[in-house]
């Protein structure tokens, strides 16, 4: 299906806009890519909640767990050029992994969120590495890998981390730049550099206005003791959605959700994945590689969101246990949203990518309606 710039402008902008005047957004931006190519970039509203100093086309936003589908990609290149294949055990490359009965995850099961580690035993600072990654170690699954899956929601990025550390010898935000952000210009960072503090948009908590969805998981995040509130307070630190508004957080390289960029670098990188691992005519990822996207690998109610999600190597998929879908029609489609409503996806049927971004959180732990409709849109 190719979509004609005028035409997706004319559906698109009127309901963009609407996200400003009805449903109370403060400053967010929109991209959309097909056949690697520029189709629509969109921007409006305030990086402040003064109101005060304008989104433009060069505001860069915290983007939370959109982080992680960036992660991903960087750790299955890295197998692809390895030539390691989700099967093998996470311990063939770090030994210290096997400790407390999980000498037999493998690397599939770990990026599908099924190796049953969402949550920490031993006390560690999220902003000590090396006390995550010796958390990791010691502790015990939280149920049998591979039989189960529920949203590792702090750990995974330094699980993925680690794995790229073992095998590469270099970081996430390290490889990232290197491989994909650097040769492309993508204006995205996984630590962000102290000099562009001054293009980034202040990200705002959500309001009490909305319930929040699910309701299940929310009351039970806030319930002392689940192993959903367990879940989004280890490893401990960084609670408060104002404290990731500080430049030595924003530097920091928390490959879980502290990812800084623009609407239309992550829309340029997930073009890149739908248009079969190729842009500008370099190829970055082998055909084989995509499959691994777009294969879900988990499915069914998720132990820590209560609600059905799936999962391919690190990619979020539609589930097939409900009718919303949130990557578009495309059952191959894959991404990854982050909390409070920003969102992105590749559509390798139809080689279209878009990315949603902005700075007014809302209560929900999927994308809501402000980008779901304009999904709709696209396709429509």
């Amino acid at each position: 299906m190719p979509l004609v710039a005028n035409r997706l402008h004319d559906r698109i902008a009127p309901l963009f806009r609407g996200n400003f005047e009805t449903f109370g957004e403060l400053g967010a931006a929109i991209s959309i890519w097909q056949n690697g190519e520029s189709i629509l970039d969109l921007h409006g509203g305030f990086r402040d909640s003064q109101r005060k100093e304008l989104w433009t086309a060069d505001t860069i936003v915290l983007v939370w767990s959109a982080t992680k589908g960036i992660g991903s990609a960087c750790m299955l290149h890295v197998l692809q050029e390895n030539k390691i294949d989700l099967g093998r055990r996470v311990a063939d490359f770090w030994p210290e992994f096997t400790q407390k009965g999980k000498s037999e995850i493998t690397i599939g099961q770990l990026v599908s969120h099924s190796a049953g580690l969402c949550a920490l035993d031993q006390p560690a600072d999220i902003l000590d590495y090396n006390s995550v990654i010796g958390a990791i170690e010691t502790q015990t699954p939280l149920w049998p890998p591979g039989t189960a899956h529920g949203y590792h929601a702090r750990t995974f990025g330094f699980l993925i981390d680690e794995i790229i550390r073992r095998i590469a010898g270099i970081s996430i935000s390290n490889y990232w730049r290197q491989v994909f952000a650097d040769p492309l210009s993508l204006d995205f960072w996984i630590g962000l550099p102290a000099e562009l503090n001054s293009r980034c948009a202040t990200i705002y908590a959500a309001r009490s206005a909305r319930p929040p969805e699910p309701a299940q998981f929310y009351r039970d995040v806030a319930t002392s003791g689940t192993l959903q509130q367990r879940t989004f307070t280890s490893p401990y630190g960084l609670q408060a959605v104002g404290a990731m508004n500080k430049p030595e957080i924003r530097a920091q390289p928390i490959v879980s959700f502290d990812g800084i960029g623009s609407a239309s670098a992550i829309a340029k990188f997930y073009a890149l994945l739908a248009n079969g691992g190729e842009i500008g005519g370099r190829r970055f990822f082998r055909e084989e590689t995509i499959g691994r996207m777009t294969t879900t690998l988990a499915d069914g109610v998720d132990r820590i969101f209560e609600i059905p999600t799936a999962f391919s190597a690190g990619l979020m998929k539609d589930t097939g246990h409900t009718d919303r879908r949130i990557f578009g029609p495309s059952a191959r489609a894959f991404g990854h949203p982050g909390a409070g409503g920003s969102h992105a996806f590749a559509d390798p049927e139809n080689n279209i990518a878009f990315a949603y971004v902005m700075n007014q959180m809302e209560q929900t732990v999927l994308p809501n309606e402000k980008s779901l409709r304009l999904i709709d849109a696209i396709y429509g």
